[in-house]
């Protein structure tokens, strides 16, 4: 995080910029996409996205990165006082975890709805045990907590043109259009840890199943019926694009070129896994850097066109912190009586 970012947030305290730069960190170094994206935003708002997928890849490591040095009931356990933290960041603001204390700063700042985060531990818990899916209905009501709310939580930062409650489904849809994308992507990883994420009904529909996976996996061998169904679960993700594309017109304009940015080369990976051939099982696709800069270079000049044009118009719906003391109301209210006691 570098320092004009945090001062244009108006973040002072010198615990909460070292918890803002450490989730920073975290984004560059292991959503290189998000990240790419995320530096078309407005400084002020960039610590909140940071904050935001700092928690997410926090999570994420103790269910799917530690893996290998954890077993079930110690993930369980890391799981649960992460919960405890979370819960305890978002009531007092008071945390020595550096990703809760950003996380929960962020959350009073913007009015995220702390059921967005609660929803997002349980599909975390559920990856603790849960390792397929029978139908698309079951997928999409675990991504609901996985990747839904990721678009709820990011909502109130953005900003948008309209009443937020508007924007909302297109919103959630284009994260679990993301997190599609990334199930795609790393099938023969996520079959590594136990998983497949691909629905069963789906597989069975082109005459295949969990195990001609794994044997794919193992042998590296082919098998068209494999290709076939990663080609209906490609043409199933597009479709959600298409959902959420509308959204993007209904964001605060200097934010559009961000999420504009995420979704041409988050679709980009798509693309990708299709000119590979289908090829998930044996290697991961990834979007050329050529196209990546192509990419960025058009928002960054879409954000230059929209500040100059829309400088001073405030979006009609988004939550601006009055005051850039980080403290909860309560929190601020107590520290008050500790001074007047003293």
């Amino acid at each position: 995080m570098t320092a004009r970012e945090l001062d244009a947030a108006g973040i002072t305290d010198p615990a909460l910029r070292h918890a803002y730069t450490y989730c920073r960190q975290l984004n560059a170094r292991h959503g290189k996409t998000y990240f790419l994206a995320t530096r078309l935003l407005p400084a002020d708002r960039r610590p909140a996205v940071h904050a935001l997928y700092g928690f997410a890849r926090w999570a994420d490591d103790i269910v799917d990165s530690h893996a290998g040095d954890l077993n079930g009931s110690e993930r369980s356990t890391a799981l649960q006082e992460l919960a405890t933290s979370l819960q305890l960041g978002l009531s007092t603001g008071r945390t020595t975890e550096p990703v809760v204390h950003a996380l929960a700063d962020t959350a009073h700042r913007y009015a995220i709805d702390p059921r967005h985060f609660q929803d997002f531990m349980t599909a975390m818990r559920e990856d603790l045990t849960v390792t397929d899916y029978a139908t698309y209905t079951d997928l999409r009501r675990y991504m609901h907590g996985s990747a839904a709310v990721i678009g709820l939580q990011m909502l109130p930062v953005l900003g948008t043109t309209v009443p937020r409650a508007e924007a909302e489904p297109y919103a959630a849809d284009l994260g679990v259009a993301f997190q599609l994308t990334n199930f795609l992507r790393d099938v023969g990883e996520d079959l590594d840890r136990g998983r497949v994420y691909v629905p069963a009904d789906l597989l069975h529909a082109h005459g295949i199943d969990r195990d001609r996976l794994q044997w794919s996996r193992e042998t590296g061998c082919r098998d068209t019926r494999i290709t076939h169904a990663l080609k209906a679960f490609e043409a199933l993700t597009r479709g959600i694009y298409w959902r959420a594309a509308p959204g993007i017109a209904l964001l605060d304009p200097v934010a559009r070129p961000c999420i504009r940015t995420a979704f041409v080369l988050y679709s980009g990976i798509l693309d990708a896994v299709a000119a590979d051939g289908y090829s998930v099982l044996h290697r991961r696709a990834a979007v050329p850097r050529r196209r990546r800069a192509v990419v960025a270079l058009d928002g960054l000049a879409r954000i230059m066109h929209a500040r100059i044009r829309h400088r001073g118009t405030p979006p009609a719906d988004t939550h601006r912190p009055t005051s850039p003391d980080p403290a909860p109301a309560h929190v601020r209210l107590a520290s008050s009586k500790s001074r007047g006691a003293a």
